[in-house]
């Protein structure tokens, strides 16, 4: 085995080791990645040649964990890792979005990254590390690739710039973003913040530029050492110079003349395709020679041509005469119109259109127990705050069937949860889901989910701390260039053929989420902060928009949401709640027809009670609060006779809490039984708690000073009020002695029971 390892230092002194030649030897390129406990196998494997037919890159990039990295056994029936999670997913984009834009763009053969997190202990968070590894992959195989890359974490804890923290130390953090970068240049960003400025985000980035450089650095040193910086030949398109530069020279001012007629998507999609279908007939005319397969394969480089001459014309309109498709100026935002509670029965629900894109939100809020669990190798806990994104054909005019949710639609959906989450006040007692629902998409959904969702919150009367708005800008840029172009609120075709998609969300104080994209070279941080300033504008003016449609939160809920109560009790309560075997909790939940969930935390009952109205919930409150009440000597309690004895009953004056009514206290005349006073098992009796004995807690209860005393009632003096002692029986022993060592028993004197109940204070 040839095995090279090497190592890198992050700014805090923490090491990261790779390590390839060791295992999975049979593919292109595989590397093992160490952080202390923290290992991870990164492998690719490319196609020798591409798919007849394939005119992108078919990349696919799939990180996975073992549930065994943590010593855990995975749910469920079959006990074995199943589809991924979302966590994998959105990890698998992260890496995703770094890679594919490195690939040449006529390199078409599968290639598919495979990570497997083996180890971790729950200290470093491996998601960080996940890119880092998938490029070192890449660096020790002859697969062709532009340049390394790398990813990591940034968090700001307390003002400073922290690289790949820790899960503890996040919990401190301000700021948790991921930025995917070359040595130069960076690639990828996404993250949320709680309301930071744009300067810190700024800050985030460089810091996160310094730390991965090294790294970058790092991978090229391995290629040339492994002799993998010469890579691999291939001939995936066969071009055609002459038709290419006929074509530019013949259709280039047609697509700029459409570019600057402002149509819209599908008037432009037909004007832009009647240009490329005239081409190919005038051209089939003047080639009619061609045989068909020839044809075929020419009308093939005709769409790729094409696609660059209709790229070259809309970006030449935009930087030489700042004319965008629909006519707008580069920092000018759609028409915007916004509409709440358009649907009568969800609790919360909003349209929101910003020109052709629009979404519909609802707004769904529940109890605890519609809380999510989290089941991830590191991660189990409870979600109670859900977004979740679809994105149907038709909101394109696709005609085909809607499939499951797909990788997209889960990392938009978890962009915009990302934007909002913060917002929801940590003691909202309701679990709360919110749905958006694609129904127009020509740019930038995920952010038209972020304004809907604000607005459905505060239809459903969720007291938002500040509400949230979100663009997507652009970026017009040609290498060589200095001239270049923010584009505000991107359309969809701006974003397929410009240089960057960057979605920003914040409130008026701050910016909450982003996700940003590069597609070119050479991205200043001075271009970065301009598109910063130019969003914050942007998202301002949406803003407004949404304030002027709802200004805060309604101050009711509608009468279709569930009440909630939520209150404390001692954590040493749980269980008497509970019972046996939830006997007690199911019997208040079936009585009162409410919900009761019950949590722990920080030493404390967390009790939640939902139902239809106010008096279910104060019936079941009243049960709970008599469970977990405790008893005041001269309060008067509704109490339950439980059994009766020869000298008193004892009756439950609270669930689990009985006391002692002594037969003397029952009534104001003196009683022989029980009995004589028509008390029995069941009954219901008023009586007051006179005394709770310090020594063994036991209750002495009272019913008669509850009733009127009869007029000339003389109190019976006891034996120690009338200053008398009981005497003393004479002691006899137990039995006479024989001579021959037999005892005889004798019976012993019966003592007067009432007298021992008042030795014992009762």
């Amino acid at each position: 085995m040839n095995v090279i390892t090497k190592t890198v230092s992050l700014p805090d002194g923490r090491t990261i080791s790779i390590e390839t030649g060791k295992v999975a030897k049979q593919c292109d390129g595989s590397c093992m990645l160490r952080m202390g406990n923290t290992v991870l196998l990164a492998t690719v494997c490319a196609a020798k040649d591409a798919v007849p037919g394939t005119d992108f890159m078919p990349l696919q990039v799939d990180y996975r964990e073992q549930y065994s990295a943590a010593g855990r056994f995975p749910g469920g029936f079959t006990k074995r890792e199943g589809k991924p999670g979302d966590n994998e997913i959105l990890t698998s984009r992260l890496v995703d979005r770094v890679l594919r834009p490195l690939f040449p763009s006529n390199y078409h053969a599968e290639v598919f990254v495979n990570i497997i997190l083996f180890s971790a202990d729950g200290v470093d968070q491996p998601d960080a590390l996940a890119g880092f590894a998938a490029s070192t992959a890449l660096a020790c195989s002859d697969i062709p690739f532009e340049c390394p890359i790398s990813e990591v974490r940034v968090a700001r804890i307390g003002g400073e710039y922290v690289i790949n923290p820790t899960f503890q130390q996040m919990a401190e953090a301000d700021m948790d973003i991921m930025v995917g970068a070359s040595a130069e240049n960076i690639m990828m960003v996404e993250g949320e913040m709680k309301e930071v400025s744009e300067q810190d985000m700024i800050g985030a980035l460089k810091a996160a530029m310094a730390a991965i450089k090294p790294m970058c650095e790092l991978q090229a040193e391995l290629s040339r050492e492994l002799g993998k910086d010469t890579k691999r030949e291939y001939c995936h398109e066969v071009n055609d110079d002459d038709l290419r530069k006929q074509m530019a020279d013949e259709l280039y001012q047609k697509a700029y003349d459409v570019t600057k007629q402002a149509l819209d998507k599908h008037a432009r999609e037909e004007a832009f395709d009647k240009i490329l279908a005239d081409f190919k007939e005038a051209y089939a005319a003047a080639h009619a020679d061609l045989g068909e397969d020839e044809m075929e394969e020419k009308q093939a480089m005709m769409d790729r041509y094409y696609h660059d001459v209709m790229r070259d014309a809309m970006r030449r309109c935009i930087l030489d005469e700042g004319i965008r498709l629909d006519g707008r100026k580069c920092d000018e935002i759609r028409p915007i119109w916004c509409e709440v509670g358009p649907l009568p029965m969800p609790h919360g629900s909003s349209i929101f259109t910003r020109g052709e894109t629009q979404s519909l939100t609802t707004c769904t809020l529940g109890t605890k127990l519609d809380e999510k669990l989290v089941d991830d190798v590191l991660d189990k806990s409870y979600m109670r705050f859900l977004l979740h994104y679809n994105f149907p054909p038709f909101c394109t005019g696709e005609a085909k069937a809607q499939r499951g949710v797909g990788r997209r639609e889960i990392g938009h959906g978890h962009l915009a949860w990302r934007a909002l989450k913060g917002q929801i006040p940590e003691d909202f007692p309701y679990t709360v889901r919110l749905v958006s629902q694609i129904l127009e998409s020509n740019g930038s959904s995920s952010m038209a989910t972020v304004c809907a969702g604000t607005l459905a919150l505060m239809d459903a009367g969720v007291p938002m701390k500040k509400p949230v708005s979100g663009i997507a800008m652009g970026l017009i840029k040609n290498p060589g260039e200095d001239k270049y172009a923010v584009l505000s609120d991107i359309l969809g075709d701006e974003d397929h053929l410009g240089d960057m998609d960057f979605k920003t969300t914040g409130t008026k104080d701050g910016l909450t989420a982003t996700q940003m994209d590069i597609k070119c070279d050479g991205l200043s941080f001075d271009i970065l902060e301009k598109a910063l300033m130019q969003a914050k504008a942007g998202r301002e003016y949406i803003l407004g928009k949404l304030t002027e449609t709802i200004a805060e939160p309604r101050a009711e809920l509608k009468p279709q949401v569930p009440r909630i109560v939520q209150i404390e009790i001692p954590k040493e309560f749980i269980g008497a709640v509970i019972g046996p075997g939830g006997k007690i909790i199911q019997q208040m939940q079936e009585e009162t027809g409410t919900t009761i969930a019950i949590d722990e935390t920080d030493g404390v009952g967390k009790v939640q009670i939902s139902g239809p109205g106010k008096d279910s919930i104060d019936a079941a409150l009243a049960k709970i609060r008599a469970i977990v009440a405790i008893p005041e000597v001269g309060e008067v309690y509704d109490g339950t006779v439980r059994s009766i004895m020869p000298y008193g009953c004892f009756v439950e004056i609270l669930p689990g809490k009985d006391g002692l009514l002594h037969i003397s206290e029952i009534d104001w005349k003196r009683l022989e039984t029980v009995e004589e006073a028509g008390i029995k098992e069941g009954d219901k009796i008023k009586v007051k708690l006179m005394e709770i004995d310090p020594k063994t807690g036991k209750y002495k209860l009272s019913h008669r000073v509850l009733i009127p005393k009869p007029e000339g009632y003389v109190e019976r003096p006891t034996r120690r009020e009338r200053g008398e002692r009981r005497p003393r029986p004479e002691r006899k022993p137990r039995g006479d002695h024989r001579q021959d060592g037999a005892f005889r028993d004798e019976e012993r004197e019966p003592r007067d029971f009432n007298d021992s109940l008042d030795k014992m204070g009762y």
